[in-house]
């Protein structure tokens, strides 16, 4: 390893998740993420830059000499304060990912001088501890012949403005150059349980842990107890949003924030002491997907309110 690239660990940490009992519910129960596979190789496209910056984050001056050529080595998970948790090389230094490469198939995007700007990491000597699902490394192979590491598809880049171990310069470059996650996602910093955006449409509304909306069913009651009138086949459209510990929750009133026991065993939340769901239709954080299905199911609220429901 080169030593301009300063050696440096980084150990990633592990939030829990903590269980809650209110006035008008009872326990919680916490969740569980899972990994994929993804395939190893795929041919690559030449790229002939036709601006000065190339749409890459390249700047118009000639880019330093980068360290592209340098094996990762033992990739390491860091916790960023701003990001969560992010993948490193072995010295530390912050690996990205691309908009305008593809994971399936791989396949990277950045040549000539946006590689000078964002040196390509080799595949070769690439391995991971802990924090990182081996079966998630993979290669492409790029344009001039050598061999990319990617991360569940993603070619991986280190940037050259990142001086030392740490330093996450690259993030948001162009809104298409972005830290990776673990899972080969791109970097975000955890979420509470329980917390609060601001939906163009909805206005201020609740998501989850990963971002997704909150809904309410005008068929459920929550007085003078919680009851979920959603069962059975309308699980599968609308799953549980399971118990948080009210400490894991940002924004949302506190009144009536618990967890109950549905009858069939599980545990589900509530605001307002109204049961809480997300949409199996909203594929990514931001959808709204469920917003207004059926005239029966709305996102939420802070203070548990259906938003845009009938009066």
């Amino acid at each position: 390893m080169n030593t301009s690239w300063r050696s440096a660990s980084l150990v990633a940490t592990a939030a829990a998740v903590l269980a809650l009992t209110t006035a008008c519910g009872q326990e919680s129960a916490p969740q569980s993420t899972g990994s994929q596979n993804v395939g190893a190789t795929a041919a690559v496209g030449g790229y002939s830059p036709t601006d000065p910056g190339n749409g890459y984050g390249a700047d118009s001056t000639t880019a330093p000499s980068p360290a592209g050529g340098q094996s990762a080595g033992q990739l390491a998970v860091a916790e960023n304060a701003k990001l969560g948790k992010i993948v490193t090389d072995s010295a530390g230094f912050t690996l990205y990912r691309f908009d305008q490469d593809t994971a399936e198939p791989p396949k990277s995007s950045c040549d000539g001088d946006c590689a000078k700007t964002w040196p390509p990491v080799p595949a070769d000597g690439a391995s991971v501890a802990s924090g990182i699902d081996q079966s998630l490394l993979g290669e492409v192979t790029r344009s001039d012949g050598t061999k990319q590491l990617t991360i569940a598809g993603w070619p991986m880049y280190r940037y050259v403005k990142d001086a030392k171990a740490g330093d996450t310069n690259g993030e948001g470059v162009k809104g298409t150059w972005f830290a990776t996650a673990p899972t080969g996602k791109k970097a975000a910093a955890a979420l509470p349980g329980l917390s609060v955006r601001n939906d163009l449409k909805l206005g201020r509304i609740v998501v989850d842990k990963n971002g997704m909306t909150v809904y309410r069913f005008l068929k459920d009651k929550a007085w003078p107890d919680p009851v979920s009138n959603c069962t059975g086949a309308c699980l599968e459209k609308w799953p549980v949003v399971a118990p948080v510990s009210a400490n894991d929750t940002k924004g949302v009133q506190k009144k009536g924030l618990m967890g109950f026991t549905r009858p069939d065993g599980a545990k589900q939340m509530t605001i307002n002491c109204w049961p809480i769901y997300t949409f199996s239709g909203d594929k990514a954080p931001g959808d709204t997907n469920g917003q207004g299905v059926g005239g029966t199911w709305y996102a939420v609220s802070p203070d548990g309110k259906p938003v845009g429901a009938p009066q």
